[in-house]
């Protein structure tokens, strides 16, 4: 008993080392951590995980590089209790996403997208696929890395594709969607404003890539993601927010 209590004081203080005043910090405490404000996701690898990247194979050093890139410090990951839905935004707060929405689109009639129909990947494929708001990926580099069974999910943008943006309300959004077998596909769709609502609608997917509309119409945060032959895909996240009306100025002249 006497040295199971020792073992369970000896990992007490050792995590007491990693969760200091309920932040994620290094041995070193040094470098980003992940306050309660929530505005950085970075835990330090270099310090509390990994000593020397030298060490590690190259893809996991990449994964770790795209941790440690902090998330832009938008109003709605602080913690002062702001509703970020109820507050328009300026302009400029789109200006990194404006390649993934359009201002015109197919109307969404009783569901959350609309019919899926094939895409074609041969002549359309994006030059750089980004997860969440981290490093970008080239897309070949993906295609040749990531395994073909699996159930993926993008936003498509001109060039790019991505699973994160921040779109203005009113937009429509073009997703697409990879599953590797045909057949019925669970869509889901959860909205986060002052209250959480969720909505599902089955949908018929092909076997390889799948093209559909998302309209932005409802201001908040929209995680979507499908489910195919019991096979979850990631979760891709539109934060819709109302744009901030410029107002103009008259400037009056007056007869000397």
């Amino acid at each position: 008993m006497t040295a199971l209590m020792a073992c369970l004081l000896t990992g007490i203080a050792f995590g007491q080392d990693f969760l200091e005043g309920g932040n994620v910090v290094s041995s070193s405490d040094s470098g980003s951590v992940m306050g309660t404000s929530g505005d950085w996701i970075s835990p330090n690898m270099d310090g509390a995980y990994v000593r020397d990247r030298s060490m590690t194979d190259t893809g996991i050093a990449g994964m770790l590089q795209w941790l440690d890139t902090p998330v832009p410090n938008f109003p709605w990951y602080t913690a002062d209790g702001g509703a970020f839905y109820s507050q328009a935004v300026p302009e400029n707060t789109f200006s990194s996403f404006t390649q993934y929405y359009s201002t015109t689109g197919t109307p969404v009639v009783n569901g959350i997208i609309s019919d899926p129909i094939t895409f074609d990947i041969t002549n359309k494929s994006p030059s750089t696929v980004y997860y969440g708001a981290g490093v970008g990926l080239p897309y070949n580099q993906y295609a040749a890395t990531v395994t073909s069974k699996t159930n993926d999910l993008w936003i498509q943008g001109a060039t790019n594709w991505t699973q994160y943006v921040v779109s203005p309300v009113g937009t429509w959004l073009q997703l697409v969607a990879y599953a590797p077998v045909a057949g019925p596909a669970g869509f889901y769709e959860t909205t986060q404003t002052d209250a959480t609502s969720s909505e599902y609608k089955t949908y018929q997917f092909n076997e390889g890539y799948n093209t559909m509309n998302f309209n932005a119409d409802q201001v908040g945060r929209h995680m979507l993601y499908f489910v195919v032959n019991s096979q979850p895909s990631n979760v891709v996240i539109v934060d819709v927010l109302s744009q901030a009306t410029v107002e103009s100025t008259t400037v009056e002249h007056k007869m000397s």
